[in-house]
């Protein structure tokens, strides 16, 4: 996933909750802020629905926060560079994609211990577990492809390439997975049983999709996109149906089946964009939370209706060298923190 630092947040919407085309409020806002502190910048973060505990990639390590009490419950450390967690069905195994590494460590959900680690191609990003098929998917930043690996050998068994750069994977539980491909403004459909690419859509107007979810009742997918865009893209067709605006520099999305509603964190307007489903093909804009500045990731839970939003102060940007030509600012020491935003 992408940094993208912003320098001011907006406000939010201020009128009822009513599902037209104004603006409404939802109820959401920022209940609470964990100061949980730890070095490095962050990628992906999930919760286990088991432990309910919220994982933090944070480069070389992960955290694992209690949701109840916004405590860190655990650091695991041996990494080069973390993206990804995702957790198997069976209540007791996670993966955790080391893209330096070139590898998904695979981890005991009640220890927090290293249980072992499975070879993919170049740069594990996003993953996603595929209940349907029992398989954890794996998809390569730089070696664009992705690799599948069976939940139950832990052991790769397919490599299957991409037309470009993967990310942020959804499953539809149904045995297809979906996943944009960020440097091409595309949707990939993949076969999970026969592990084949079956399509290739474009999702123009999206330009540099990140992240992505999906409504499995209605067959939506929804990606968000730079330009403030959230494209709604039917996944038996490929067609795009919609195109609600969202907050500026977008990288992860969440949808919450109960409601009805689609989350997008957006770093560069330091917002939480909420958009209403209110049918297959029309949506709304309903509220917009103010965050900070930087909140650009986030997880969503589906058991309280909670997001996590993490977000952290940085310093100036180092100067462009021949080696890192596009270098990240530093984050402070002590300014990460996960704010909650909930009813």
């Amino acid at each position: 996933m992408r940094l993208k630092l912003g320098l001011v947040a907006v406000g939010c919407g201020l009128l009822s909750m009513a599902c037209t085309g104004a603006m409404a409020q939802t109820g959401y806002k920022v209940t609470a802020e964990w100061k949980v502190g730890g070095d490095g910048g962050w990628d992906y973060l999930a919760v286990d629905p088991v432990t309910n505990e919220l994982y933090v990639t944070r480069g070389a390590h992960v955290m694992a926060i209690d949701t109840a009490t916004g405590k860190l419950v655990a650091d695991i450390t041996g990494f080069k560079g973390t993206h990804g967690v995702v957790f198997s069905n069976d209540g007791t195994t996670g993966y955790i994609s080391d893209g330096r590494s070139n590898e998904v460590a695979v981890f005991d959900r009640a220890t927090h211990a290293v249980t072992g680690h499975v070879a993919t191609g170049a740069n594990p990003d996003g993953m996603v577990f595929d209940e349907f098929t029992q398989t954890v998917w794996a998809f390569n930043g730089t070696g664009k492809s992705a690799t599948v690996i069976d939940a139950k050998t832990n052991t790769a068994v397919a490599t299957i390439p991409l037309p470009g750069k993967p990310e942020f994977p959804v499953t539809d539980g149904k045995g297809s997975i979906f996943v944009n491909i960020e440097d091409k403004n595309l949707i990939v459909h993949l076969d999970a049983v026969k592990k084949v690419k079956l399509a290739e859509w474009s999702i123009a107007p999206c330009d540099s999709p990140s992240g992505q979810a999906i409504d499995v009742k209605s067959n939506r997918l929804f990606s968000v996109c730079d330009g403030s865009v959230m494209t709604v893209t039917d996944a038996a067709t490929g067609k795009v149906v919609a195109t609600p605006k969202i907050g500026d520099g977008p990288d992860a999305a969440a949808f919450d089946a109960k409601t009805g509603l689609i989350f997008s964190s957006n770093g560069q307007s330091g917002t939480l964009s909420i958009v209403h489903e209110d049918s297959a093909d029309k949506y709304t804009v309903v509220d917009t939370v103010k965050t900070a500045a930087s909140g650009r990731t986030m997880a969503f839970d589906a058991k309280t209706g909670k997001v996590y939003v993490v977000v952290g102060k940085f310093g100036p940007r180092p100067a462009p060298t021949p080696e890192n030509p596009r270098p990240w600012p530093t984050l402070i020491p002590g300014s990460f923190e996960v704010l909650v935003v909930s009813r």
